[in-house]
């Protein structure tokens, strides 16, 4: 096996793994036999039991702890966003993708923005805006897998809107860091800043203005957003600031059910979903690291983690040049995630070097962020892994009007340079960075997860699969362990990279000498906080004893529920 640590390097392995260099598990793994809700805030959570026990399916509950979210974790999510799905059908043994991701108006393309003198899509703002996604992806899921109306589905949502909702530690710090915005955003300071401040730990918070879109949804079905009064107030808003949507790129919305894609890691297959999103970046990375022996080298090793930073290197330069909308390009995703490639992309690691500038490799060569993540198991072990986003902290940092929500700044995604599969075109999906997760073993459910986070999405990806099935660390410990993460790679937006190859910033559970040797290797360590490593959700289906274990992550306000 390509990696085989030498004698020396197999004795030290109790060093890097010393119960001293450890965090200890925050919490044990919630443990159930009907069904399970995790996510990034406890009474999301809650919302989503309410709507297992009484008799709907994982797609019901994930609905209705989105909608939640949308309300407690504004900055994170909401109706302005995307969203993605993987979802495991029991009845048909079969998993599903869902593409619910919105695209750029009809109106804009690079000569108009090139004419403003932009090098690049502004990160805020009207022209940063795509069509949101998330409310024709909830119709999408609840016509093909819910049992529920949408209107019990939201009920919770818009009760907690006009009575009010304690908000909770972390996210009332998220909210602090947004009080900047405020002063140049006056719909967005009424809606969300209305008496000049972000509110604290554990104040009640009201949102009328959400509860107003959400009970037209309600009663209108997701026609209320794209064809009715919601479409038409962010468009007049587009309009009076400088805009490009029309009512035409509301009303053509549409969302895809695409074929999750998949490689199979030591005997256990992971999904992801095609491009625009970012999920096949996991897969080639993990490609990459299956011809290690990994176990062997440790958990904190410097070998480990100097090959995962590399690897990561190489598959995140294949995503600024391959990652694009496929209905305008042919991309090669079977081939970027074949094993040929990975065995050829593994060649370019130098074991004892930090590699400071990667070109994409060539996979034809053989043929010529802010987001909220949430995974639901209901009672007949039906799977949902759901993931939804504004992109940025407050998105684009716009509302509409009285919309009550904050527009998504995904379209700042699009690069204007021609050279890019990812560039601007009219009524294109931009790339995106949310990725859902699911694991099968021998064709059955075992691991339904994601984690948010950006850039960190695959990293974290790869790294909480490693801890479990290289590392034998159980669902809840697996996320707690100390993390890593590389930034500083080419984007699909043209945005160049670091020239000095990126920094790697690491949790503090992170040995001491494993990062001496890394730097001794040539990688530039910083040492990060919480919020830049993600926040993780899973489901473990334990087939063997009828039960499934949740957990959820200690840097977040998050819950696993079950019952």
């Amino acid at each position: 096996m390509q990696g085989q640590p030498s004698q020396g390097q197999t004795r030290q392995v109790a060093e890097y793994d010393r119960p001293a260099k450890i965090k200890h598990q925050s919490r044990s793994a919630v443990i159930a036999s009907h069904g399970i809700v995790c996510t990034s805030q406890p009474l999301a959570a809650q919302v989503g039991l309410d709507v297992l026990k009484a008799g709907g399916t994982a797609a019901d509950a994930a609905i209705a702890v989105d909608a939640m979210m949308g309300l407690v974790e504004p900055m994170s999510c909401g109706i302005g966003g995307d969203l993605f799905v993987i979802y495991w059908d029991n009845k048909t043994q079969k998993l599903y993708g869902l593409n619910a991701s919105g695209r750029s108006p009809y109106a804009v393309n690079r000569d108009v923005l090139k004419k403003k003198g932009l090098k690049f899509i502004p990160g805020e703002g009207v022209l940063s805006w795509s069509v949101p996604g998330c409310v024709d992806g909830w119709e999408q899921l609840r016509s093909r897998f819910g049992t529920m109306k949408l209107s019990q589905l939201l009920a919770p949502t818009i009760q907690y809107a006009e009575e009010g909702f304690p908000v909770s530690e972390i996210i009332a710090g998220y909210w602090k860091m947004g009080e900047r915005i405020a002063p140049h955003y006056p719909d967005t300071a009424a809606t969300y800043y209305p008496n000049g401040r972000a509110p604290v730990t554990g104040e009640l918070f009201h949102n009328q203005n959400l509860a107003t879109s959400l009970r037209a949804i309600a009663e209108g079905g997701r026609d209320a957003y794209y064809r009715g009064p919601i479409a038409k107030q962010i468009v007049a808003y587009s309009e009076a600031h400088g805009g490009y949507f029309s009512l035409k790129d509301f009303e053509d919305h549409t969302s895809d059910w695409v074929e999750p894609v998949s490689t199979k890691y030591r005997g256990y297959d992971v999904w992801e979903l095609p491009p625009n999103g970012q999920g096949i970046a996991a897969l080639e990375i993990l490609n990459i690291l299956e011809g290690y022996d990994l176990r062997a080298m440790g958990r904190h090793s410097p070998d480990y983690l100097h090959l995962f930073i590399e690897a990561k290197k190489l598959a995140y330069a294949d995503r600024a040049k391959f990652y694009s909308d496929p209905a305008f390009n042919k991309l090669p995703v079977a081939e970027l995630i074949s094993k040929e490639y990975a065995g050829r992309q593994r060649k370019r690691i130098d074991p004892q070097h930090a590699a400071t500038a990667v070109e994409p490799g060539d996979p034809l060569i053989a043929k010529g962020g802010d987001t909220i993540y949430l995974c639901v198991v209901d009672k007949d072990r039906n799977c949902c892994s759901f993931i939804q986003s504004n992109f940025a902290g407050f998105g684009s940092r716009v509302v509409a009007g009285n919309a009550g929500f904050v527009m998504q700044n995904r379209g700042s995604q699009f690069s204007l340079d021609p050279k890019y599969l990812n560039t601007l075109e009219p009524h294109k999906r931009p790339f995106h960075t949310i990725i859902p997760a699911m694991v099968t073993k021998d064709g059955k459910p075992w691991l339904c997860f994601g984690l948010m986070g950006g850039d960190m999405q695959p990293q974290g990806h790869v790294q909480v699969l490693v801890n479990m099935i290289d590392f034998g660390l159980n669902v809840q410990a697996a996320g707690d362990e100390g993390r890593v993460r590389h930034d500083g790679s080419q984007t699909p937006t043209g945005r160049p990279m670091d020239p000095n190859g990126g920094v790697v910033d690491v949790e503090s559970s992170i040995p001491e000498t494993t990062l001496d040797e890394l730097t001794r290797r040539g990688h530039h360590i910083i040492h990060g906080t919480g919020d830049g490593f993600g926040g993780y959700q899973a489901i473990w289906i334990d087939q063997e004893h009828g039960t499934i274990q949740g957990a959820t992550e200690p840097r977040k306000d998050g819950a696993a529920v079950g019952y």
